[in-house]
């Protein structure tokens, strides 16, 4: 039991929550807003913390779930007074760069990789497999676009053509989210918006990060050296611990290691 002295000062809290792995795939390690909402509400408003810190390390995923989540960072932010601090591991791109820039604060490693501000759709063409193997596709729909980019009949000019204007669609609410919060820090000449990543020196040249540092020394610099951390994040489900589902989370690492390969990671 911590004692509580009402004429004593409590040191400063920071709390810590790790954002690692993709965003919105299967498997118990992927990112949600469902799964992190409980882990964010604690650490706004545990102990009253004076800052809220987050690890991020993530090549993105899923641009809804990258969305939910910066969203309930803001507004958990907004509601609590508390400013948010991000830092950067290995790379914060695409959705990971999403996450980040929901923080007041964007700091990285010197090698850390940034940005990726895009969007992507790809997939398999197996028509001709299946024409070689002898197999006939059957396939009946009510709605002529309920078998768009059908993976297994060949593409179709309208149909690439209505993937792209949504993948456009996509991007420019990517892109408005990065200006309204990183606004006048961005560099108005450089393209940043191309899908290009950057490290962290490039990335701060550009406004994308704020500097080079990284979690404890900066949070130190700023709340003291008496500051204290309260770490939170995912836990793994209770049945994990038994080996139950495994098959699952093994395709799911083949798919987030081909996510951060990549950015050379």
């Amino acid at each position: 039991m911590k004692l509580r002295l009402p004429f004593l000062k409590n040191p400063p809290l920071v709390s810590v929550v790790r954002l690692a792995g993709s965003i919105g795939m299967s498997g118990r390690g992927s990112m949600s807003d469902t799964a992190l909402a409980p882990v964010l509400e604690r650490a706004f408003t545990k102990g009253k913390p004076s800052a809220v810190a987050l690890e991020i390390n993530s090549p993105g995923g899923s641009p809804v779930q990258s969305s939910l989540i910066g969203g309930r960072i803001r507004r958990l932010s907004e509601e609590t007074k508390v400013p948010v601090i991000a830092f950067v591991e290995d790379v914060a791109a695409s959705g990971g760069y999403w996450l980040a820039a929901a923080a007041d604060e964007i700091w990285a490693d010197e090698s850390s990789v940034l940005g990726s501000i895009g969007v992507i759709s790809s997939g398999f063409g197996a028509q001709v497999l299946l024409a070689r193997q002898g197999i006939e596709r059957r396939v009946h729909t009510a709605g002529k676009s309920k078998s768009m980019l059908d993976p297994f009949q060949p593409e179709k000019e309208e149909d690439v053509a209505r993937l792209k204007a949504l993948l456009e669609e996509i991007h420019a609410n990517f892109i408005n989210h990065v200006k309204a919060r990183r606004g006048a820090r961005l560099d108005a000449n450089a393209d940043l918006f191309t899908g290009d990543i950057w490290l962290a020196r490039k990335a701060l040249s550009l406004g994308l990060i704020d500097g080079v540092g990284h979690l404890k020394p900066k949070m130190k610099d700023r709340f003291g050296d008496k500051v204290q951390f309260r770490r939170y994040g995912l836990k793994k489900p209770f049945w994990s611990r038994f080996g139950a589902s495994l098959a699952l989370d093994a395709v799911s690492a083949v798919e987030e290691r081909a996510d951060f390969a990549r950015f050379g990671l």
